[in-house]
């Protein structure tokens, strides 16, 4: 264990102590935390999550942020079962590449806004938020969908073992959540399309000296979180086995609070596959503590608050700022002139 622990950097480090400190924790306070269907059903309802923060993650890097992912995965899953059913119901090759394409194209509004308006990220996600929710209730009326198509609905179980309270079972979003981090690995780690994203969000200016199209790194970081939320909300379907307009709302700030306990910084330029994992660990730990010992939820909230809080005023700019104000000497007061004379 200090072997691992010495190869990995020290946010990861800390995370991984600290969620061990919290998993006995509760293990001593609770009966049911440690059990194999506890786990392995935090794990299903969180592969959704990871999703996510693989998606975000590459935005963050790029200097960038995002809070729109969780209401275009609920646009995508309108849209891919829409046009499923119309084409008679489709495959798993369809839905992926439907909901993929639908994702896509929602971050590349975003990117556009973004890169060719010169408006900060934030804003315009902010904006998209409302749109898309907004245009997703207007045209739903808020009115859920349970006629999936059979093998969208139909329950995948890939590994399933009896316990004495209950069947412990791992199911088809566990996989897709794998193959989705090890995609956003590679292009992080093993393409030179990675440490160009990289260097955009550590240097936007330097980047472009170095011959680094601008452009086409913003398309490329929102498109990959766009598709990632596409890919995210068809396993939401599929895992709730109904699409409803308002099931992914508010999940962005829990896996925008993961992300950045994680490492990776606001200002771009640094962040870990494997920290933002962790730090989606805890959260999800958490918040599966808090409920097993009966907190109110509204704690959870409180906690996804501060992180965010916390980790705004240790951003880069903020840093910045108040390192110059304490490079910047006192000010001294004039000298009166009645007093001078």
């Amino acid at each position: 264990m200090p072997k691992i622990l010495s190869n990995i950097g020290t946010t990861e480090r800390w995370l991984l102590i600290l969620i061990a400190c919290i998993s006995a924790g509760l293990a001593v306070t609770t009966d049911t935390f440690l059990t194999l269907v506890n786990v392995f059903d935090l794990l299903n309802y969180s592969a959704v999550n990871v999703i996510f923060a693989a998606g975000l993650l590459v935005v963050l890097i790029a200097g960038g942020i995002d809070i729109s992912f969780s209401v275009a995965a609920s646009v995508v899953q309108y849209l891919t079962v829409i046009t499923l059913m119309h084409l008679g119901g489709g495959n798993w090759a369809m839905g992926f590449g439907l909901a993929i394409m639908f994702g896509v194209g929602l971050g590349v509004i975003n990117a556009a806004l973004i890169y060719h308006f010169r408006i900060i990220s934030i804003v315009v996600t902010i904006a998209t938020f409302n749109l898309f929710f907004g245009l997703l209730m207007f045209f739903t009326g808020g009115v859920s969908i349970y006629m999936l198509p059979g093998w969208l609905s139909r329950r995948v179980i890939l590994f399933e073992h009896e316990t004495s309270v209950g069947w412990a079972e791992i199911t088809l979003p566990v996989v897709v959540m794998v193959a989705v981090l090890a995609a956003t690995w590679i292009l992080l780690r093993r393409m030179n399309i990675g440490r160009q994203l990289f260097a955009m969000g550590d240097n936007t200016e330097g980047a472009r000296r170095l011959g680094i199209n601008i452009g086409a790194m913003h398309y490329l970081a929102y498109g990959w979180l766009g598709a990632c939320a596409g890919i995210a909300g068809l396993m939401q379907a599929h895992y709730a086995q109904e699409v409803v307009p308002n099931a992914l709302y508010g999940r962005e700030l829990e896996v925008l609070a993961a992300v950045v306990l994680g490492g990776a910084r606001l200002g771009g330029g640094r962040g870990t596959l494997l920290g933002a994992v962790l730090g989606l660990v805890l959260v999800a730990v958490t918040q599966n503590g808090l409920n097993l010992l009966g907190v109110s939820p509204y704690a959870f909230r409180m906690i996804i608050g501060f992180i965010i809080l916390l980790a705004i005023s240790m951003s880069r700019e903020t840093l910045g700022f108040m390192k110059e104000r304490l490079r910047r000497p006192p000010l001294t007061p004039s000298p009166n002139k009645e007093t001078a004379s």
